[in-house]
């Protein structure tokens, strides 16, 4: 915790033999100093004055003369600027040195920013494009890293926030391990976080804030890819167990249907009725924009999503397929789902995508080309974190090579026994 302020005035006397032996009186300069526990800085007032109008214990100016009352009132003026910049650093970032008062004073660090400042600015920016190019629950992941980040300032360093030019190496290490032993993350979770520090620091760097990266060439370990697609015997239990509640019945029924769509869950909350088209020959697909990247995807319904579609026919306003619950809601309620329906693992909604582009699609065939049009995806290496090959998808693809090949090269490598 910083120390409190003292601020302090004197004369800066010349040495005798500079003294001009023409001027019985001369005016000299007022010298301002800031002392902050053990840090000290002096800063040029400007201001001039006597000697014999000075008093020295005070620091101001002596007598009722018009100069020695307007004197004092500029020093006033300079003491009152000085505890204000002080009281807002010190608010800001919770410590304060005695030179940061007189740069902030001087007007030298008014461009200044600390790292919770511009997340803040992030933060705002981001929430401005909500609905445009950018989804609200990212926006989220946002607010969770700023209650986090403000908890380890608080907890390891004691302050409030940090300058951006006190950012390095041991800094990131030190929130890592934090965020590691004491809020007991995930390696996924640890680089999600490490991440938007990341974009902080490269923020910073384009706005010349600072001059170089702060955390060097540091890397969190790559968490071992695990596989989020339901297995078959999973979505078997998961379609086919009778389940006591509607609430619970309606939260299967979204993720089943979305795992015959590949529909993420915020485009499934603003799917309409008029973005669902009837093909020619009586088929149905969805055509619509994802929220999130705005990109078309194209997907054709089903007989289990039709179904799905036609139980909640007219239960939603606006025209909308579906009535809607929070995304928060309907993950806590697919985890009792899950218990009922015997799949011990944590179930997510995103999990319906993953096993869309698994399950339902590369399992029965479908090119991943196809698979990542569908899901939406600007690239294909994104699709290919989707999909990810069964066993069943394996045996059966080997017995079908066996086939192709069985009768190409037997009868070849027998002739040359």
């Amino acid at each position: 915790m910083s120390e409190n302020l003292k601020v302090s005035f004197y004369l800066k006397r010349e040495k005798r033999e500079q003294k001009n032996a023409a001027d019985d009186s001369p005016a000299y300069p007022i010298v301002g100093k800031i002392i902050i526990g053990r840090s000290i800085a002096q800063f040029s007032t400007k201001l001039k004055v006597e000697e014999r109008l000075w008093h020295v214990k005070s620091g101001r100016a002596i007598g009722k003369s018009h100069i020695a009352i307007e004197l004092n009132r500029a020093i006033n003026k300079i003491n009152l600027l000085i505890h204000s910049h002080y009281s807002e650093i010190l608010k800001r970032t919770g410590k304060v040195s005695a030179l940061e008062v007189k740069n902030a004073f001087q007007g030298i660090a008014s461009t200044q920013k600390t790292l919770l400042v511009l997340f803040e600015e992030m933060m705002r920016d981001f929430h401005s494009r909500i609905g445009i190019d950018r989804a609200y629950s990212t926006y989220i992941q946002h607010e969770v890293f700023h209650r986090e980040m403000k908890q380890f300032l608080r907890e390891k360093y004691h302050v409030r926030d940090i300058p951006l030019n006190e950012l390095d190496l041991p800094f990131v290490e030190a929130f890592v391990y934090w965020l590691q032993v004491s809020r007991r993350m995930n390696l996924r979770t640890v680089r999600a976080r490490v991440t938007m520090l990341n974009k902080t620091a490269l923020l910073a760097m384009r706005r010349n804030l600072i001059t170089h990266p702060p955390f060097g060439d540091f890397h969190t370990d790559k968490p071992e890819v695990q596989d989020r697609s339901l297995t078959t015997a999973e979505l078997d239990r998961l379609v086919s167990t009778p389940l006591q509640f509607a609430t619970q019945g309606f939260v299967r029924d979204m993720f089943v249907f979305s795992t015959f769509t590949g529909l993420s869950y915020a485009d499934l909350k603003k799917l309409v009725w008029k973005e669902v088209i009837t093909d020619e020959d009586g088929s149905r697909w969805i055509s619509a924009d994802r929220q999130k990247t705005k990109t078309g995807f194209h997907v054709k319904l089903l007989n289990i999503p039709i179904q799905i579609m036609e139980r909640y026919k007219g239960l939603a306003p606006d025209g909308k397929v579906f009535p809607t619950m929070s995304l928060e809601q309907v993950n806590v309620g697919l985890k009792r789902v899950a218990k009922k329906c015997g799949i011990d693992r944590p179930l997510t909604f995103h999990m319906s995508r993953h096993t869309f582009a698994s399950q339902i699609c590369i399992s029965q065939g479908v090119p991943i080309e196809s698979v990542s049009k569908m899901l939406g995806h600007r690239h294909i290496q994104t699709t290919q974190r989707y999909a990810r090959v069964s066993n069943e998808k394996i045996i059966l693809d080997m017995q079908r090579l066996s086939m192709n090949i069985e009768n190409k090269f037997s009868n070849s490598y027998q002739s040359n026994i």
